[in-house]
């Protein structure tokens, strides 16, 4: 049976490379779409036609993360791979609630490279070693000369979403909670980071790493 594999990478020596890897495997074929915006133009039947979706995460207008959350509101069951050379170590969480099943780097070996695909392709979770103690994180703390801030999960997704620029209420029903409850939380998240406007705390957010590199658009 014949496995079909969606390549989205806007690099085309690197995409061209691993779509030959994968096509020296007889049951695999490979597409290539160097646009994450081009994804969002198939139709909803030729998204859901593909067994295996091998993303980049840095791509310009849409990133991977996004790309994502776009394909799994199509196919809820998505397989989904970040393929990257970049340090995944600060979007994991991220990466893992909008339902990415796996990683590889682009520095691995063939033999690691089909491998993990196999596994992926098997329903495994293929996650790096060195991040799966994340998987237990709580809350995230940054330190500095001036602050010492700790925010839970939740006030960490508020956070990264009033970056985007999304109001308190499509807040609230972007992640499933009421509007005052973005309220409150919004007002701790003021009160820790020591700031008194969105502005303020987008900027100090970013200074401080309290965002991560891919949401600093």
């Amino acid at each position: 049976m014949m496995v079909h594999v969606l390549i989205v990478d806007d690099h085309s020596v690197v995409s061209e490379g691993t779509k030959a890897l994968l096509e020296q495997e007889p049951d695999l074929q490979a597409t290539i779409i160097h646009s994450s915006l081009q994804v969002l133009k198939l139709s909803q039947q030729e998204i859901e036609s593909y067994d295996l979706y091998l993303l980049d995460l840095n791509m310009p207008n849409m990133n991977g993360l996004e790309l994502t959350e776009k394909i799994r509101a199509i196919k809820s069951n998505a397989k989904i791979v970040i393929y990257t050379g970049y340090d995944i170590a600060s979007h994991f969480n991220f990466l893992i609630e909008a339902g990415v099943s796996g990683f590889i780097s682009k520095s691995v070996s063939k033999h690691q490279f089909i491998r993990t695909i196999r596994c992926l392709l098997d329903g495994e979770a293929v996650i790096p070693l060195e991040l799966l103690p994340q998987l237990r994180r709580i809350d995230i703390t940054v330190k500095s000369d001036d602050l010492n801030i700790t925010l839970t999960n939740k006030e960490e997704e508020i956070l990264v979403r009033v970056a985007k620029g999304l109001t308190n209420r499509e807040i609230a029903t972007e992640l499933y909670m009421s509007q005052r409850y973005v309220e409150r939380n919004l007002s701790e998240i003021f009160k820790k980071v020591k700031v008194n406007s969105r502005a303020e705390l987008i900027h100090v957010a970013k200074k401080k790493g309290l965002i991560p590199d891919l949401f600093l658009w």
